[in-house]
């Protein structure tokens, strides 16, 4: 079920990231809206994402790709289910993925995630 694990970093100094994640460890950049999303060309499932101050009320730590839309409803009703807090609602975004934040038993948020076909 899972398909990638993206770590996330503060965007306080998203130029600054920029470069330092691209030119210090070749990573690519493949989206600069909303985040600024950096992966590695021969490992695409080695993610980056930095997200800008202010972009989420509640940041992710890390996402989790589950691979397919479905995949995602599932697992949100799972969490509804389990009573866990979601942070951020089930959503199509703009971008292109289904997703939705929850919230862990420790309190670190997750953004549950999939491309949209």
């Amino acid at each position: 079920m899972i398909k990638r694990i993206i770590s996330y970093a503060d965007g306080n100094k998203l130029a600054e990231s920029r470069a330092f994640y691209a030119e210090v460890f070749g990573f690519e950049v493949t989206m600069e809206d909303p985040v600024l999303c950096l992966q590695y060309p021969t490992s695409p499932e080695g993610q980056v994402i930095v997200l800008p101050l202010g972009m989420e009320d509640s940041p992710p730590r890390f996402g989790i790709d589950v691979g397919d839309a479905a995949t995602v409803d599932a697992v949100h009703a799972e969490v509804v289910r389990r009573g866990l807090r979601i942070v951020y609602p089930l959503t199509d975004e703009s971008w292109g993925v289904r997703r939705f934040f929850v919230e862990d038993p420790s309190g670190t948020v997750v953004n549950v995630l999939a491309h949209l076909p």
